[in-house]
């Protein structure tokens, strides 16, 4: 059985459904919940869930990513993750952390990759005018939202949409690929999934 770590940072809508997929005969299940924030929303519907939780402030470390990263590590490596999933985490990680983790990281991200890397993708993809949106799972890597490409899922963009309405119709779709991403990774199974 994979031990998974969820890294958050707000509310973690996708660590839910990421939760709650791991269950029955799914190669994985979550042994840690951990935040940057400690009033993340998030932390608190993983204790609801009976997970562990944690929480590193990344404030008092401004300027310090290392420090901050190596708090972050601690309770990390206590839960002895096999993989960890970012969901939500809304803090860059530095190329030494990801490298201690290569190949067993996974992030979602709101846009259809290589398209939209960062912030802001749903006004960004409404301002090009492009017909579709959507969201990638892919590994990390210390280039942001670069990594290898493992799930994507589309959703029309329509007349009229806003940031708001689009955001919300790429969730929905979040909270299926993310877990069907997962179940495939767990066991070792890197084909793309569509959905």
């Amino acid at each position: 059985m994979k031990r998974v770590v969820i890294l958050i940072s707000g509310g973690g809508s996708n660590m839910v459904a990421l939760c709650r997929s791991m269950t029955g005969d799914h190669p994985a299940r979550p042994v840690l919940v951990i935040s940057n924030d400690p009033e993340a929303g998030g932390l608190a519907k993983a204790r609801e869930m009976g997970i562990a939780t944690a929480a590193v402030d990344h404030r008092p470390f401004k300027g310090d990513r290392a420090g901050f990263e190596a708090e972050l590590l601690k309770p990390i490596l206590a839960a002895a993750p096999d993989i960890l999933c970012l969901a939500g985490f809304m803090r860059v990680l530095t190329p030494g952390f990801v490298g201690r983790f290569a190949g067993r990281m996974l992030n979602i991200h709101p846009s259809l990759l290589p398209k939209y890397p960062g912030l802001h993708t749903h006004a960004r993809a409404i301002a090009a005018g492009d017909a579709e949106a959507g969201c990638t799972v892919h590994e990390v890597t210390p280039v942001l939202d670069d990594g290898p490409i493992l799930g994507q899922a589309r959703v029309p963009v329509l007349r009229g949409d806003t940031e708001a309405t689009l955001a919300a119709r790429v969730l929905q779709k979040e909270h299926r690929l993310y877990p069907a991403v997962l179940r495939a990774f767990a066991v070792g199974d890197r084909r793309l999934v569509m959905l």
